[in-house]
């Protein structure tokens, strides 16, 4: 009874060591194991000496245990988990440089922008960069309404994501 493994899209936390080369070595775990990471933010947590990392891969549930449970053995790694999509607030930032040849253009994004509650953070002659913060799906909307307009560059920061409430990544 072969049954077919839905590949979906998982969020991993890790709380890891803030030193030189935890995210070479973690990355490194991915690349040996042939996943490509969708997706990865890393910055100081609210301890000094710990970051946390948001790792987002595609694969199922099954492959997606076997790689926690090998996060789980590398000895920078403190504490590791998936986040349930249903209570994880998760965020990303991105950067969008779109082409803004003549006013009406330049109306039209800065409408767009307004609506999709971003912010215009540089203006040039031919074009708007604008700041969007949101989920993904947010972000990707409004990257294809901007497409039409011509999109110069994009900067994406990956997912920034917490659990709700009283869950936590840290260690209690």
């Amino acid at each position: 009874m072969d049954m077919e493994r839905e590949e979906k899209l998982y969020m991993i936390s890790a709380i890891v060591e803030h030193k030189p080369g935890v995210l070479h070595t973690i990355s490194n775990m991915f690349r040996r194991r042939g996943f490509n990471i969708e997706s990865i933010s890393v910055g100081v947590s609210e301890e000094p000496d710990l970051a946390r990392m948001t790792i987002t891969i595609k694969g199922d549930e099954v492959v997606v245990e076997q790689l926690v449970k090998q996060l789980r053995k590398i000895i920078s790694v403190v504490r590791v988990s998936i986040l349930d999509p249903k209570h994880t607030v998760a965020r990303e930032l991105a950067l969008i440089k779109v082409n803004t040849p003549d006013s009406k253009t330049r109306s039209d994004v800065i409408n767009y922008t307004e609506i999709f509650k971003g912010h215009i953070v540089d203006v040039a002659h031919d074009s708007l960069i604008i700041e969007m913060t949101g989920d993904s799906e947010k972000i990707n909307a409004f990257i294809d309404l901007m497409k039409p307009f011509g999109i110069k560059e994009i900067a994406r920061t990956g997912i920034a994501a917490l659990p709700r409430g009283m869950r936590s990544t840290r260690m209690e």
